[in-house]
């Protein structure tokens, strides 16, 4: 019988690393037309591997775990890193 440690552990490692463009458009409430719009305008953070578009999870947590803590609006555009 697995121990809650082992039921926890678990729990963390099925939890998704990223996310696709589709799931972030239903996180969000919004079209996934609206998502790839933001990410081609440089306003929304992905990573792109051999043309498929990918969000990572860290970033969309930590997104809305600003907004919660801030109670402001937090700007998507701000998370992306200039290079």
């Amino acid at each position: 019988m697995p121990t809650r440690a082992g039921r926890d552990a678990r729990a963390v490692s099925t939890a998704p690393r990223f996310y696709s463009v589709a799931q972030v458009a239903r996180i969000f409430g919004m079209s996934s037309m609206t998502v790839y719009r933001a990410i081609a305008d440089g306003q929304f953070p992905a990573l792109k591997v051999r043309g498929r578009l990918i969000v990572p999870a860290k970033v969309v947590d930590e997104m809305t775990e600003a907004a919660m803590a801030e109670g402001v609006v937090i700007d998507a555009a701000s998370w992306v890193v200039e290079r």
